[in-house]
């Protein structure tokens, strides 16, 4: 008879964020569901993160990999532990959160409730705007080549509390089956060393047939952007153009490519425009750099998705 409370490894990420990762792991480690293991994996950090885990948290395992693999990878290192383990769910959480005590309770209490549900997300706000969502659900846009959160940036007032199906669930925080991760692999190292890989492992995910399924009742807090260096920076630019042409070349279909340069083209100019407004020559340069690896990109072969 299966357990009413399955075993959950939830993995955390790391890389330099020392205070930033003992407040995530004091509010993870305080979650109220019965049966789960926190592994934090250290994605070659100098910053003394190590020492304060063994220090701090010697109940919690400890991955090193001595160098920065970048998030995908760096991820897929504690998936590929916990498979080993035989955890019956991962859950992956970013080093920058904090967490209702509940938020895994209610995750499970819908896991279990459906067999088809292979992966889950919680309502996610801005740690620095309490009442102010992040995510919500995600979206992904075959027309215009975007892939957006839910509710983004407006106050929740109770407009996004059902349990339902989501196209897109975000790195950030993402519940998932352990029976989904053996069918479809893990994180893409295509997508390193960050970027779109969550959207190309959820898509991955429901055209193997899994349910994606989004929680309110499940509640995180995101200090937004703290583990990859915050803002629109030249190398987050340069990587989420870069990584959103690939995902899209590999799964939209021949039509849509009618509208999505188009609207890529006409979103890339409105942003250009506001940057040169600001002087920020950096953030124009990265976007056209970014342009022109994605094309070489696509033009040459890719990496098959990591099992």
């Amino acid at each position: 008879m299966p357990s009413p409370h399955p075993h959950v490894d939830c993995i955390v990420l790391n890389v330099n964020g020392r205070e930033l990762l003992c407040e995530t792991l004091d509010s993870v480690g305080a979650m109220t569901y019965p049966d789960f293991t926190v592994i934090v994996v250290d994605n070659g950090s100098t910053d003394g993160s190590q020492a304060a885990v063994r220090e701090k948290y010697p109940g919690m395992k400890l991955i090193e990999n001595g160098r920065n693999l970048g998030f995908g990878e760096g991820i897929n290192e504690g998936i590929r532990y916990s498979l080993a383990q035989r955890a019956e769910w991962v859950l992956l959480l970013n080093n920058d959160i904090a967490v209702a005590p509940d938020m895994l309770s209610e995750l499970m209490n819908v896991a279990v409730s459906d067999t088809s549900i292979g992966m889950l997300a919680p309502k996610i706000y801005y740690y620095s705007r309490p009442d102010t969502l992040w995510y919500a659900g995600g979206e992904i846009n075959y027309w215009t080549g975007i892939v957006s959160h839910r509710g983004v940036g407006r106050k929740d007032c109770g407009q996004f509390e059902g349990v339902e199906d989501t196209a897109y669930i975000t790195g950030c925080a993402m519940l998932i089956r352990r029976e989904a991760l053996e069918k479809v692999g893990m994180f893409d190292p295509v997508y390193s060393p960050g970027y779109t890989e969550d959207a190309d492992l959820s898509t991955r995910a429901v055209r193997a047939g899994y349910r994606l399924v989004y929680v309110p009742g499940a509640k995180l807090w995101h200090k937004v952007s703290s583990f990859s260096g915050g803002g629109a920076s030249p190398m987050k630019t340069q990587l989420k153009v870069e990584h959103n042409l690939i995902y899209f070349k590999r799964y939209a279909r021949w039509y849509h490519w009618i509208t999505i340069p188009w609207c890529v083209g006409g979103l890339g100019m409105i942003f250009v425009a506001k940057q040169l407004v600001k002087g920020d020559i950096g953030i124009v340069a990265a976007l056209g750099k970014g342009f022109l690896k994605a094309l070489g990109r696509l033009l040459s072969s890719q990496k098959t998705p990591s099992r």
